[in-house]
């Protein structure tokens, strides 16, 4: 089984994916991070319900990585927009082993990371790209007794419902559904894309 870690807001620079969350949700954001291994740095949001949502670009500061970026950011362009769910997992050589044969990549494979004293894995396709046009989750496994939720600060935001829209809605809930019991997670049939549905203080708000 897995559940449902947090979600990823991309752009272009890292000021663009900050810029747009705080904008559409009228909260601030927090100080992240660099990312040793992909090299893109993010900022924080801390959300209700033990979730959190991440702003992440590609950090033009680091060096080119050796691999491909996760959350496909090779190849990002356009506005600042929701690209990416994380679900969590307690073993993710299981997991991956229950999942289907998902082409091209697979649902990815396990890479060690750390940033400061955070450590975890990350499962992520050779090429960078989820399969599902990216609209299937990305899986993580925290490898430290403290969750990254906990350090932020309580903004008073929770996420009411993550849609995942697809033309193959139905398959991915008829895989999914099995292995993560959520009901925040609904899937919609049309264009592959990303939207999330918040309370806020400043009422109900979209990504």
């Amino acid at each position: 089984m897995m559940q449902l870690d947090h979600i990823a807001v991309a752009a272009a620079t890292l000021a663009e994916a900050t810029a747009h969350v705080e904008d559409a949700l009228g909260v601030p954001l927090q100080q992240g991070g660099e990312h040793a291994v992909f090299h893109t740095h993010n900022t924080l949001l801390g959300l209700d319900d033990g979730l959190y949502l991440e702003a992440i670009a590609i950090n033009p500061d680091a060096p080119a990585p050796d691999r491909a970026r996760w959350f496909d950011l090779d190849r990002f362009s356009g506005p600042a927009r929701l690209t990416n769910w994380i679900c969590r997992c307690d073993d993710m050589d299981a997991l991956l082993a229950q999942m289907p044969d998902l082409q091209p990549d697979g649902a990815g494979q396990p890479v060690d990371l750390q940033r400061g004293d955070l450590r975890w894995r990350m499962a992520v396709p050779p090429s960078g790209i989820l399969p599902f046009d990216n609209c299937w989750p990305a899986l993580i496994q925290w490898q430290t007794a403290q969750h990254p939720a906990d350090r932020l600060t309580a903004r008073r935001v929770r996420l009411s419902r993550l849609i995942v829209s697809h033309p193959q809605a139905d398959t991915l809930r008829a895989t999914l559904t099995p292995l993560l019991d959520d009901k925040r997670v609904v899937f919609d049939t049309g264009p592959a894309a990303l939207h999330a549905e918040f309370d806020t203080p400043n009422g109900k708000r979209t990504l």
